[in-house]
């Protein structure tokens, strides 16, 4: 090694503190690898799942370009993981937040342009932001009940995976009253779309299970290769045509090889939000509550984040705090305004990030490493075009699993607690909606306190947030009544 190649290695330690941490620069490159292999699926996924709905005018996020979508999506991911990387030491990578994506789509899309929807995001990114630099995000952390965060987080597993089985066609509607669900078409899986999604779920879960590095992105690479060889042998074509539905078709892209694999990213999707726009379509009560939906989702799943990180590399001090706990908050909340500013939902800390630790990343740079790889990712967006959603939903299905695990956390034997989580997991699904699991799991917590004369025990902040649920379930009646 020259010199010059030296000395520039040992900046790069003394800078990560790479030595000092017991790591070397050849395992935190390894464990950034690692870590972009396990969470690279959300350059497939965010696309999908920000195309699966509509806003009030009855568009599609970015017209309806994927391409699109996973550039904007790469780059912010890139770019602020490398920003943890270098400003916070720390090894975690961020992208746009599973489940939150899915709120801001089928939440608050609907109720919104998409303009106004990501200026809402922007928004929640710049509160977060003023509770970091005031000090006030603990505050806010301590007014919720543990075990309702671990619901929350458990409820949005499900409805991540009823959209997976749902895009997939395993599950479909009746348009009965009952049953109002079946599985596939007349109550029987019909179709090799289907059967490609179950080929890659049953191929995601064998990888997972033992315990292969980006067993997500394996799969999705080859069972897109499968439904690309099946789409040219059967000529399947698309569910919705210009001459009708096609109940056995492909249910968004149909996997056809692009005319070019490598291009220059189209990043005509940053800069499209609107901050003020969504207070006239959707009310204020409405706003301040999908804002409040935003802000618990992106806040906690933070904190745990990266506690479980802090605590898989060693870094956590005796007080269980990981180290530059407020640079660390301070690059997650710009990174979650930055997501909205770019048009691709919020984004979050990534705990696949755990991967490349345990490959051995224990600095900033191993952040960099992935953030950098997401940079590359950005040329070959138009590979998102080919990947039908039955080859990219098996992971809402893992991932609901993963999510659903943390279930174990709530003490089923205290009413107090059980009651409220129950409807917080049950409704996330069940009504399609997160904010509705979230607004019925704080106002019934609220409640039971209540009628067993516990009102001490509910903080402050609580009783604020349950009010604001009760005139959200109720705005419409409450509407009527006061025009």
């Amino acid at each position: 090694m020259s010199s010059g190649q030296a000395s520039a290695t040992s900046g790069v330690d003394r800078f990560f503190h790479i030595s000092e941490r017991g790591s070397t620069v050849g395992r935190e490159v390894r464990g950034g690898l690692v870590t972009f292999l396990t969470m690279a699926y959300i350059i497939v996924l965010n696309p999908i799942i920000l195309l699966g709905g509509i806003d009030i005018d009855g568009e599609r996020l970015a017209g309806g370009d994927g391409a699109q979508i996973a550039a904007a999506t790469a780059l912010v991911a890139g770019v602020l993981t490398i920003l943890m990387g270098v400003v916070a030491n720390f090894p975690m990578a961020l992208a746009t937040g599973l489940g939150l994506n899915a709120f801001v789509t089928y939440s608050v899309a609907s109720q919104m342009t998409w303009a106004d929807a990501m200026g809402l995001v922007v928004i929640e990114g710049l509160i977060i932001l003023a509770l970091v630099l005031t000090g006030f995000r603990k505050a806010v952390f301590d007014a919720v009940p543990p075990q309702l965060k671990v619901a929350i987080a458990v409820g949005i597993g499900l409805f991540l995976t009823i959209i997976g089985l749902v895009d997939a066609g395993f599950v479909r509607s009746t348009g009965l009253a009952a049953p109002p669900v079946q599985i596939g078409v007349a109550n029987q899986l019909q179709g090799w779309p289907v059967g490609v999604f179950c080929l890659g779920l049953a191929l995601l879960i064998a990888l997972y299970a033992r315990r292969v590095p980006g067993a997500i992105l394996i799969s999705i690479l080859v069972t897109t290769v499968v439904a690309i060889i099946v789409e040219k042998v059967a000529d399947i074509g698309p569910t919705f045509t210009a001459t009708g539905v096609n109940p056995n078709g492909w249910n968004l892209n149909v996997p056809v090889l692009p005319d070019k694999v490598v291009d220059v990213p189209d990043l005509g999707l940053l800069g499209e939000f609107s901050l003020l726009g969504s207070w006239e379509n959707a009310g204020f009560v409405t706003v301040c509550l999908l804002i409040f939906t935003l802000l618990i989702s992106d806040f906690f799943d933070t904190m745990g984040t990266m506690t479980a990180i802090g605590k898989e590399a060693g870094l956590l001090d005796a007080d269980g705090v990981p180290p530059n706990t407020q640079r660390i908050l301070l690059v997650d909340s710009i990174a979650a305004a930055a997501g909205g500013a770019a048009g691709v939902s919020s984004n979050t800390s990534y705990i696949e990030s755990a991967s490349g630790v345990a490959e051995g990343a224990r600095t900033g740079l191993a952040s960099v490493v992935t953030g950098l790889l997401f940079l590359v990712a950005m040329f070959v967006a138009p590979v998102v075009t080919v990947i039908p959603n039955e080859a990219a939903v098996p992971a809402l299905v893992l991932v609901g699993f993963l999510m659903m695990q943390q279930v174990k956390g709530i003490d089923w034997d205290d009413l107090e607690i059980a009651l409220p989580a129950f409807l917080t997991i049950v409704l996330m699904p069940f009504t399609y909606s997160i904010s509705v699991g979230i607004g019925a799991g704080f106002v019934s917590y609220v409640f039971l306190k209540l009628v067993r004369g516990k009102v001490g025990e509910v903080h402050p902040l609580l009783w604020v947030i349950a009010g604001l649920f009760v005139v959200y379930f109720a705005i419409h009646p409450l509407t009527d009544w006061v025009t």
